[in-house]
């Protein structure tokens, strides 16, 4: 319940990314476009009064300079804007000839012979003084609309707003674009795990072009394989256990149900016979689980003949009562083997076994020197094999299938693992025969030159 609250109150990456970038770029972008209108609106202020001041100083140039005591019809300077406001004016405000106001405070100002700048009544406004023999006697005065500024700087930022809702619209575009790129691949790594975890191993993540996500796919596939490996392990090592316990685990109960069913039974051998078998039930577990795991030393040296002794001894007791000797032979000199013992110990287990159940007479366990390697050939006497070589080695899955089954895939597979190989050498009277690469030759130290 918690989970499913948490991720109901959780934002989707999609909406974060598209909400984080067009964020970021909004208030970018009204920061500067704030900026940028208290510039165009200064920019153009200054413009205007420049414009004005040419103008008055233009006006100035050309008024005569006697006009505050002879005052004549006025007219503006050719060329001059058809919207300005231009007068002359006395060195104390009042208006002599022109248009503007009848009295302008600004015109005082200019009396001290420099231009000034002014918002009289609406009006942006420039006063330049009319120079004469007898200094400053009447001022020119040139004014224009501020609305006239004000409208262009309007225009200036409705098409910055323009603009910065385009960069914002396309920010998002862009941010609608990169959000979904970067979270598809995201999602489709949930749905892989989500996969994996309802136990689908073959879970396969598409290249996306976003280095990380790629590398967090190409994880959890070889997550997905060990897993789906480690799985198949697990199950072939319950087949595995299964069937090799299964002759030994039934040559106990039965010793023991036949010692319980004589009355002059040996309960005391019975029981010795029993511990024996248990005490192989257990090296059986103990070598599949180091095998399972991989567990053990990686370069043994395998005693054979101790190897050979030890199975003769163990299948004696295990055949105890039935027609069906073991014998072993090894052939001197054989070679150094590094392979691990358990694996070898269960190949041979797993090839009597099946001499013991689809066989019949003697069983003969040979080992020889075949020059670079070993050979351990498994006979009988029995029928011997009716099946194809090859799939008499395939590992059966049905709880019914007969014949040779799991244990012979077993048998090779541990023999392969150990680099060597299981073949059936020859179908009737069968003979299994197990190859075991020798051991490299140390190559001569400084301790031990050669002769």
């Amino acid at each position: 319940m918690a989970d499913r609250t948490a991720r109901a109150a959780s934002t989707p990456l999609r909406r974060q990314l598209l909400v984080t970038i067009v964020g970021i770029t909004s208030i970018a972008v009204l920061v500067l476009a704030l900026l940028l209108a208290v510039a165009v609106q200064r920019l153009y202020h200054s413009e205007a009064i420049t414009k004005l001041e040419r103008d008055a100083t233009r006006v100035a140039a050309t008024a005569p300079d006697d006009e505050a005591h002879n005052p004549r019809p006025f007219s503006k300077p050719v060329g001059l804007n058809k919207r300005l406001v231009v007068g002359i004016y006395r060195v104390d405000g009042t208006r002599i000839v022109g248009d503007g106001p009848e009295s302008s405070p600004l015109a005082s100002e200019a009396a001290n012979g420099r231009l000034h700048e002014s918002v009289e009544g609406g009006t942006l406004t420039v006063v330049a003084p009319i120079p004469s023999e007898v200094g400053v006697t009447s001022i020119a005065r040139v004014g224009m609309p501020q609305n006239d500024v004000n409208d262009r700087r309007n225009r200036a930022w409705l098409l910055m707003g323009a603009f910065a809702v385009l960069v914002i619209g396309l920010a998002a575009g862009a941010a609608f674009y990169q959000s979904r790129r970067l979270a598809r691949p995201l999602e489709r790594l949930t749905r892989a795990a989500q996969s994996l975890g309802d136990g689908d191993f073959t879970v396969r993540a598409e290249p996306s072009g976003v280095r990380e996500a790629d590398e967090a796919g190409r994880a959890l596939e070889v997550t997905a394989r060990r897993l789906g490996s480690m799985l198949d392990r697990e199950r072939a090592f319950s087949a595995d256990v299964s069937h090799q316990l299964r002759t030994p685990l039934t040559g106990l109960l039965l010793g023991l149900e036949s010692a319980l069913e004589r009355p002059s039974a040996d309960l005391t051998a019975a029981i010795r016979a029993a511990v024996r078998r248990g005490e192989h039930l257990r090296d059986i577990i103990d070598d599949l689980l180091r095998l399972a795991r991989d567990a053990g030393p990686d370069a043994e040296v395998l005693d054979v003949p101790d190897l050979l002794a030890d199975l003769r001894s163990r299948w004696s007791v295990t055949l105890a009562g039935v027609d069906r000797p073991v014998a072993v032979t090894a052939h001197d000199p054989l070679p150094d083997l590094h392979v691990k013992s358990s694996a070898v110990r269960q190949i041979l287990d797993v090839l009597i076994d099946n001499a013991v159940t689809h066989g019949a007479g003697r069983i003969t366990v040979e080992a020889s020197d075949i020059g670079g390697g070993l050979a351990i050939d498994v006979s009988d006497e029995g029928p011997g094999v009716t099946d194809d070589a090859e799939d008499i080695f395939a590992r059966r899955h049905s709880a019914s299938a007969d014949g040779h089954g799991i244990g012979l895939a077993l048998a090779r597979s541990l023999a392969e693992a150990e680099g060597g190989r299981l073949v059936l050498r020859r179908p009737s009277p069968p003979i299994f025969t197990l190859l075991l690469p020798a051991a490299d030759p140390l190559p001569p130290s400084a301790d031990h030159p050669n002769p």
